[in-house]
């Protein structure tokens, strides 16, 4: 029986105390556990990151920079420590920027492992014209190395650290956000990419072909998803509060289908991560126990 390192991400990229620093502890609260089978469970404790800062780092141009450089490199340690000791680690709370600690620390234990990255926006937003510093708009670009350049410190000198061929995109729908900035799409980047529409008329199949191109180039992935991939009627607890999220994306069944359909091709899937989950926004804790229910029904190894 596989055992399960969970780690917790006390993180919000607005360097807010609430909100998706609050993700972890609230899902815990609804039965995280559980869902993975609490026996199976070896060490579930959350990272231990400096207070929130507000405003715009130094080294990286983006907010919350101390706490954002130490759960990178938290996370990159405790990633590869899961793994060497054959654990299937999961990573939620926080947002997409526990990327930048994941993907550093799956590169330094094992070359090639892809990423299927499960997302309502491509994230690659230049660090020299985002609007408002959010890591989490910005990691995929970075970890391609696509953007990045004025960056300096320790975070620098862990990227770039995934190739092309190694990452496969599925849901986005940001193709409006992205052109006001004059921002392409990875699709034309020599990325596999499939968007939200495609994905939604047949999950699974999508979920077998993009697992079709993975395994030309490796035989293990991690799998992300940022929950924003979903539709904000299905799931309101996503983005920022009195911002309107944008309209559309997956169903709860939808997406369920499409991890599954990854997951069944018996290739090996060696952790994951969930992200993009606002508690302040969920006062009936429904939407904690939604991603409970996904977990037990599509995450457990």
């Amino acid at each position: 029986m596989t055992s399960v390192g969970l780690i917790g991400v006390p993180f919000d990229g607005y360097g807010r105390r609430g909100n998706q620093a609050r993700a972890a502890q609230a899902l815990r609260d609804a039965g995280l556990l559980n869902a993975f089978g609490a026996e199976r469970v070896v060490r579930a404790d959350d990272l231990d990151l400096p207070a929130p800062e507000t405003g715009r780092g130094p080294s990286t141009g983006l907010i919350n920079e101390p706490a954002l450089l130490a759960m990178t490199a938290s996370l990159h340690d405790r990633v590869r420590d899961a793994l060497v000791a054959q654990r299937f680690p999961v990573v939620y709370g926080g947002d997409c920027s526990t990327l930048l600690g994941i993907a550093t620390g799956l590169r330094d234990h094992a070359e090639d492992v892809g990423l299927v990255f499960i997302d309502g926006h491509e994230d690659t937003m230049p660090l020299d014209v985002s609007e408002d510093g959010e890591a989490a708009n910005t990691e995929i670009g970075l970890l391609l190395g696509l953007t990045g350049r004025t960056i300096t410190g320790p975070l620098a000198s862990q990227l770039p650290a995934l190739r092309r061929e190694l990452l496969v995109v599925l849901g986005p729908r940001d193709d409006n956000w992205r052109r006001q900035f004059n921002v392409g799409t990875l699709a034309d980047c020599g990325v596999w990419l499939a968007p939200l529409a495609e994905v939604a008329r047949n999950p699974d199949a999508v979920g077998r072909r993009a697992m079709g191109h993975l395994t030309r180039h490796t035989e293990s992935w991690w799998l992300h998803i940022d929950l924003d991939v979903l539709d904000p009627a299905e799931f309101p607890a996503q983005g920022l509060p009195d911002v309107p999220d944008e309209p559309g994306g997956l169903t709860w069944r939808q997406l369920t289908e499409l991890v599954l359909g990854l997951r069944n091709t018996g290739t090996r899937c060696i952790g994951c991560s969930v992200a993009i989950y606002d508690p302040d926004q969920d006062p009936s804790s429904a939407g904690a126990g939604q991603v409970v229910e996904f977990a037990r029904a599509a995450l457990a190894p």
